[in-house]
């Protein structure tokens, strides 16, 4: 009888995948990810990045508000400009990295230089509360840019590094990781306003973030090369039949 995909959620068909093994009936169960260095490595950065990320995303109209006595219309008139740069860090940041990859550069030096680079430009923010209004938004643009350059890029590496039937796995949990990024400097973000220490402290941290994660990236990402996650994690599975 031929064999039966599993009707298991938490397993992922690794058939014909390098490191994987070739035979159909193996299995590779998305749980076991965690279990890779590369996998914790990618989420942590991406939780430690997209907290800055969601707090310049949906804090931005009430620091405009508070911190510089904008009205609605002065809001609408000025905080379309960091999502524009946004979206230019989406395409210059993947760009840039193919563009190396061209020029006969390594992946890993193509996707780590384009990931520095994008991290440089993120402690700038720390200037944000003490900046002139015009000087603030243009740092806030920097910012928004440098982020989805570095978003684009670390979402690339999936797929640089893990078998094409973890991919989209290992993508579902980077996503994650920045999700609860979000929700838990979001929650402390709340916290220092409520208790009167003012958006320097806010900006003070999530100018670092970036560069730890960063920093992370490169502990647990040496190399950007092709993982075998069978023989990472010594450890076969038999499919159901």
């Amino acid at each position: 009888m031929p064999p039966q995909e599993s009707s298991n959620p938490n397993v992922l068909n690794a058939r014909a995948t390098p490191g994987l093994g070739s035979d159909p009936a193996n299995r590779f169960p998305w749980t076991h990810l965690f279990r890779i260095r590369e996998t914790w490595g990618l989420v942590t950065a991406k939780f430690l990045s997209d907290a800055a990320w969601f707090f310049y995303l949906f804090w931005l109209p009430k620091y405009l508000y508070d911190a510089r006595g904008f009205d609605i219309k002065a809001v609408g008139m000025f905080a379309w400009m960091p999502s524009a740069a946004a979206g230019l860090g989406c395409l210059l940041g993947g760009a840039f990295s193919s563009y190396l990859v061209r020029r006969r550069f390594s992946l890993g030096i193509a996707r780590k230089l384009a990931l520095g680079l994008s991290a440089a430009v993120m402690p700038f923010v720390i200037l944000v509360p003490s900046a002139p209004v015009s000087w603030a938004i243009a740092l806030f643009c920097v910012a928004y840019f440098g982020q989805q350059s570095w978003s684009t890029l670390v979402m690339v590496l999936p797929a640089d590094l893990f078998p094409q039937e973890v991919v989209g796995s290992v993508a579902g949990l980077i996503g994650f990781g920045g999700a609860m990024g979000g929700i838990v400097f979001g929650q402390l973000v709340g916290y220092l306003l409520d208790h009167g220490f003012g958006y320097g402290p806010v900006f003070g941290i999530a100018c670092t973030l970036h560069i730890t994660a960063f920093l992370i990236i490169l502990a647990a990402i040496p190399a950007v090369v092709p993982l075998r996650l069978e023989q990472q994690l010594s450890l076969s599975y038999g499919g159901v039949r």
